[in-house]
């Protein structure tokens, strides 16, 4: 067991009432879990997912009913002993996947259902998207959002539609013609000007209620600069390694994904996450947009032997926690909510996941360890 002292080799747990109650020796309980030879550890708290866009939208341009979508995702987040997930939820100015009317159904159907993760709202504000920042800003004061990102793919998606096949990701999701999509995008980008004055007011938003703030895709230092000194002391997937060093010079949290440590480098060929988390600089990993990359890039590095596993799990525990406000959860001590996976050290399977204290995953071979 992976207590804040270092690892237990015999120790017992005690959950009741959705809360951690009692850690030693012998702990008597109405019923139990048998985790002999399984690693138990703290729940996986991933600060930036967004592979639910794949159940929302399947194919491009292919759509399921936002419920439907939900179900199966946090079905995927308990099977990968992640137990509180913040949806990385892009609001931007295309049409279809990523659009307003998405948004407001995503947050509906949230608000809606009654599920066993904690799946949070993580808002990726499109930094052009200045017709729905009124609805952003609304979201925000009444509390449906509990993390905000300062985003800009418009210079990016306004180069890839220079090409066809590249640009096609983009109109294809839209639902759009490609000429109408691009000719959408160039009145968008026209609206630079105002720009600055929406991030002003977005960022005002979430400072007034209290929100974690990050800004995504940092690229220079003076970028880093602006949105920290805005608030916004989470810097993610940070494009040059530059930008990560200064960031956790400056105690800010840097965010990079698992599935980068899981592969063995980035997709985009930016810097490697496993290099960067052992030198100290990247201290959280997410799932990014694939959910079983969490566990897995934890035990990776715990045997790549420069992180013990303590630090390591930490990376997708502890530090994604405290970086979002989150102090009832990521370790296992009395009185924390009863968040747990026992991972099958072999595998970096769930063998049994608990969330606010309630069996919500177990795989076949757990079962026979009930008693």
């Amino acid at each position: 067991m992976l207590l804040p002292t270092g690892l237990a080799p015999d120790a017992d747990v005690l959950l009741a009432d959705g809360a951690i109650r009692a850690i030693g020796s012998g702990v008597q309980a109405d019923a139990s879990f048998d985790a002999s030879d399984l690693w138990v550890l703290p729940g996986i708290v991933d600060i930036h997912g967004d592979a639910f866009e794949r159940q929302m939208q399947p194919r491009p341009g292919i759509d399921f009913p936002t419920d439907l979508a939900l179900r199966d995702t946090e079905s995927q987040l308990l099977a990968n002993g992640i137990t509180t997930a913040f949806h990385g939820v892009t609001l931007s100015w295309e049409p279809g996947l990523r659009s307003l009317d998405a948004w407001s159904r995503l947050l509906n159907a949230l608000e809606a259902g009654t599920w066993t993760a904690d799946m949070r709202v993580h808002l990726r504000w499109e930094a052009f998207n200045l017709p729905a920042l009124d609805t952003a800003i609304a979201d925000i004061a009444a509390g449906r959002v509990h993390l905000l990102a300062f985003n800009d793919h418009t210079p990016a998606i306004l180069q890839k539609l220079a090409d066809p096949v590249a640009g096609a990701k983009y109109s294809d999701r839209a639902g759009m013609k490609m000429d109408a999509f691009k000719s959408m995008a160039e009145a968008i980008a026209a609206t630079e000007a105002l720009v600055p004055a929406g991030l002003e007011r977005i960022g005002a938003a979430a400072r007034a209620a209290g929100l974690p703030m990050a800004s995504h895709d940092d690229y220079s230092l003076e970028r880093r600069d602006y949105f920290r000194e805005r608030g916004a002391r989470i810097c993610e997937f940070p494009i040059a390694e530059a930008v990560g060093h200064a960031a956790r010079e400056a105690g800010d949290t840097v965010v990079m994904g698992s599935p980068n440590v899981v592969r063995g480098r980035s997709h985009l060929g930016w810097a490697s996450a496993a290099t960067m988390a052992e030198i100290g600089v990247c201290n959280v990993l997410s799932s990014d947009y694939f959910y079983p990359a969490m566990a897995r890039a934890a035990t990776i590095l715990a045997g790549r032997g420069v992180l013990d596993l303590a630090c390591a799990w930490a990376l997708i525990s502890a530090n994604p926690a405290a970086a979002t406000g989150l102090t009832d959860r990521g370790s296992i001590e009395v009185g924390k909510r009863a968040d747990i996976v026992v991972l099958d050290p072999r595998t970096s399977r769930a063998v049994l996941t608990v969330a606010g204290g309630r069996i919500a995953h177990i795989a076949a071979e757990g079962a026979a360890r009930l008693g």
